[in-house]
């Protein structure tokens, strides 16, 4: 609801009503809030007992009917989605991504590029920079340029034609879209792109990588601070050579997993989140076009995708990328991992925010953050998804 103010000017200005969300179990930092009530308008005005609710008279209130009140999810790692794809050149593309990621509870996310031709890679992030700050459901936040300065011999989903040799001057025009950047340390000059990325501010991450414990630690004292999907299209570590789970170890990386326990199988999960605690993890989807939708063939990044019972792999046989959802994937690290709800929930709200230094903005249910947030059930299924204090999903019952 609004309303509208003549101002001294005469100019009309669209005031925002208090709105309110009670009979809730509000997920906080800290556990779960029972018997109160969030107070918001665009932003979170306040988490009270619902016996003072009445005290702020708000114009629209929801019932939750008992269920989960979260954050709303962000997703740092999303190729598509819903048919669309982040290097599709159609210019609706991250529109129906934008659309379609409130079902899953996700308010905001980076959508993520393909290694493919630069001429390609360049397009995207322009189509990103005009749609960042808006989307007509989750919010743009800046792009993840996953590749092309990785390596041919751990490309994963990745086409090897079009990987480059790192060059900050190559994106040194897209600082103020790319948000997170993923490189193989091991390629030449990667330790001066590193240092020039962390300067500009973008985070710098270690992925689609055959570097030995020595060279992550090394990229990671040039400025890495995050692990692209952990474990996956990474060196295997052993007892000899301790690769990602030594420089998970012996530093402060933060560390994405795709939690849909195809991936990454559920005791590594567990030992992960020994190795790096809950406040350095990040769940993410790396999910493709073939997202919310049925099973079949799709396109990702110029190759083909086969998609059958929930797994995504390229003709060959390799996974290529996922069709998980962040409500799934929180869904199932919280049995994976057996760790309390706000604690998981946390690794894909308040840990991403962090992550891109926003969290004095989103990622947690607090006076003066913004109004994302979502309902949802003890599956984790969303029943209402809400962005800058207006209602952008509502399941129908």
């Amino acid at each position: 609801m609004a309303g509208l103010l003549f101002s001294g000017a005469n100019v009309i200005q669209e005031v925002l009503l208090l709105k309110a969300i009670y009979n809730a179990k509000i997920v906080t930092a800290s556990g779960v809030l029972e018997k109160h009530a969030v107070v918001y308008e665009d932003k979170i005005i306040d988490i009270v007992p619902e016996a003072r609710l009445a005290a702020y008279a708000p114009a629209e209130k929801m019932d939750a009917g008992g269920h989960y009140l979260a954050p709303g999810f962000i997703d740092l790692h999303i190729h598509g989605c819903a048919g669309a794809d982040t290097m599709d050149e159609e210019e609706d593309a991250l529109a129906v991504m934008s659309k379609a990621l409130p079902a899953t509870g996700v308010t905001a996310f980076l959508p993520t590029t393909m290694t493919m031709p630069f001429v390609s890679v360049a397009a995207a992030l322009s189509r990103i920079r005009a749609s960042m700050g808006s989307g007509q459901g989750a919010k743009i936040l800046g792009c993840h340029l996953e590749g092309p300065f990785i390596s041919a011999e751990y490309r994963g989903a990745q086409d090897a034609r079009h990987i480059l040799k790192p060059s900050y001057r190559k994106i040194a025009d897209f600082a103020d879209v790319i948000k997170i950047v993923t490189i193989a340390p091991e390629l030449p000059a990667s330790l001066s792109f590193i240092r020039q990325a962390a300067k500009a501010n973008i985070v710098v991450a270690i992925g689609h990588s055959a570097a030995g414990y020595e060279e992550l630690l090394a990229a990671i004292e040039a400025g890495a601070s995050h692990i692209t999907h952990t474990f996956n299209a990474l060196a295997v570590p052993n007892h000899r050579q301790p690769g990602i789970l030594g420089a998970v170890t012996d530093s402060l990386a933060t560390c994405e997993l795709i939690a849909d326990n195809i991936h990454v199988h559920p005791a590594m999960q567990r030992l992960l989140v020994k190795l790096a605690g809950g406040e350095r993890l990040v769940l993410i989807t790396d999910a493709m076009r073939a997202a919310l939708m049925p099973d079949g063939n799709y396109d990702l990044g110029g190759q083909q995708v086969r998609v059958a019972n929930g797994t995504a792999r390229l003709e060959s046989g390799v996974i290529a990328g996922s069709v998980l959802t962040l409500n799934r994937a929180v869904a199932n690290f919280w049995q994976t991992s057996g760790l309390p709800l706000h604690e998981v929930l946390a690794m894909a709200t308040r840990n991403p925010a962090r992550k891109l230094g926003l969290e004095r903005e989103r990622g947690s249910i607090a006076p003066g953050l913004a109004a994302d947030m979502v309902v949802f059930d003890n599956d984790i299924t969303p029943i209402e998804t809400v962005i800058k204090g207006k209602t952008v999903y509502r399941r129908l019952l």
